[in-house]
């Protein structure tokens, strides 16, 4: 109360609305103006570079589907662009929510680690389901519902990276211990992977080895530590490999220096797609003007796709597809070398060895540097599962993008900015 000239005692003037604080010292009204303006702030570097590149490359990739199926589709009596379509429809679901999952905060994706490997894990048993179950070329991984065909095991990319980012966050004191590196996240990570290998998906299996290994490694653990768990992947890996004698035929083929005597058989896709980025040279043939395409390549739209984009664009289409690859990889990278937060870095380092390692090994494949294990390139392959949920983790590393510190700004400014506001007013 203040004492006016007349004696009179009046009531000190109330604060501003704007500044009003809450009980725990937050000014919840300026918190709330600095939030609705970082929807219109300046995103990172970081956002950028991961964003334009994933955009991109989904433009690249309906370009060279529809090249690589038009052929097959008019020689069916189908539309040239039947198959592009179905795949332009899981782009425009796929980038909206990318960018929905771009504003999501770090609490979300913690809180919801455990419910989504569930689920995930649940949608991958449905491949067993007799009547949902669809087998291809050996492999049962996945389903079919009234038409609309979809692979579950895609998402179980992303769920594990987040499942593991969290446990092992939650962890962090403790990883000097070989039991709490262990438990959890051996059993459950061999339970997730054991769904795969159910149905004898050996590449989908190795990727999901490489993404818990990945984050592993960028939780911190010792080297000795570390070394255990690759060692049992490695041994998975090839017990898996030697007790598939389809898988055993790939291999053996991709060590055999004659390759033509297994043209009839296991050699005949991987000798195409060499000979289709042997036929595109320097400048390639022209888009759509692939011949590998008529029926000489089975797999020319999934994961063969970069033979029949070496053979149409040449030389240099391949390097800017390289080139795209590196600088999502720099961006992601970026967050996990800036970020102060251990969550962020693991699970950022999990999607990145995902994306970034299964591109390396799609190529490799069509290089003839290692032996067919079926992966997609990722953004680019045919199959609408697998770019939403490539998407979907792009939106993850987005939203971590915009937790990164910036010149002059503490990490997590909203908060950070509305307590200092209050502690000044304090003074």
């Amino acid at each position: 109360m203040a004492t006016t000239t007349t004696g009179r005692t009046r009531p000190a003037v109330a604060p501003s609305p704007t500044y009003r604080s809450q009980p725990g010292g937050e000014a919840s009204g300026f918190a709330a103006r600095v939030s609705l303006g970082r929807m219109f702030a300046p995103v990172p570097s970081e956002f950028l570079l991961i964003a334009s590149t994933a955009l991109i490359l989904t433009g690249f990739g309906l370009v060279m589907v529809l090249s690589a199926t038009m052929a097959t589709a008019v020689a069916k009596g189908d539309s040239p662009f039947e198959v592009v379509m179905k795949q332009a429809a899981f782009a425009i679901i796929g980038v909206p929510l990318m960018f929905l999952a771009s504003r999501l905060p770090l609490t979300f994706w913690k809180k919801i680690a455990w419910p989504a490997l569930v689920g995930a894990t649940l949608f991958q048993l449905l491949v067993f389901v007799p009547g949902l179950g669809v087998t291809n070329d050996g492999n049962q991984n996945w389903i079919q519902i009234a038409g609309f065909q979809a692979q579950p095991s895609e998402f179980l990319k992303l769920t594990l990276a987040l499942w593991l980012g969290y446990v092992l966050y939650r962890k962090q004191t403790l990883l000097g211990l070989w039991r709490h590196v262990f438990i959890p996240v051996v059993p459950v990570g061999a339970l997730v992977i054991g769904t795969v290998m159910a149905g004898h998906d050996l590449g989908t299996a190795m990727i999901l080895m490489v993404i818990l290994l990945g984050c592993l490694f960028f939780s911190g653990v010792k080297l000795r530590l570390f070394v255990i768990p690759l060692l049992l992947v490695v041994g998975a890996a090839a017990v898996f490999a030697v007790t598939s004698p389809n898988r055993m035929a790939r291999i053996m083929s991709f060590l055999d220096t004659d390759s033509l005597s297994c043209y009839d058989t296991s050699c005949y896709q991987p000798l195409h797609g060499v000979w289709g980025l042997a036929n595109g040279g320097v400048f390639g043939l022209g888009l759509g003007n692939s011949r590998e395409k008529y029926g000489w390549l089975p797999a020319q739209s999934n994961d063969y796709i970069f033979a029949i984009l070496g053979e149409e664009l040449g030389l240099i289409g391949c390097l800017v597809v390289l080139l795209l690859f590196t600088l999502f990889a720099v961006g992601a990278f970026h967050v996990i070398r800036k970020t102060r937060d251990p969550f962020v870095r693991i699970v950022a380092g999990g999607i990145t060895v995902w994306v970034v390692g299964q591109a390396l090994l799609n190529i490799a494949v069509v290089l003839r540097l290692a032996p067919v294990l079926g992966v997609p390139l990722p953004f680019m392959s045919q199959g609408g599962t697998s770019l939403l949920s490539v998407l979907l983790a792009c939106g993850v590393l987005l939203s971590f993008a915009r937790t990164l510190p910036q010149r002059g700004v503490p990490a997590q400014g909203v908060r950070q900015v509305g307590a200092a506001a209050g502690t000044d007013r304090g003074r």
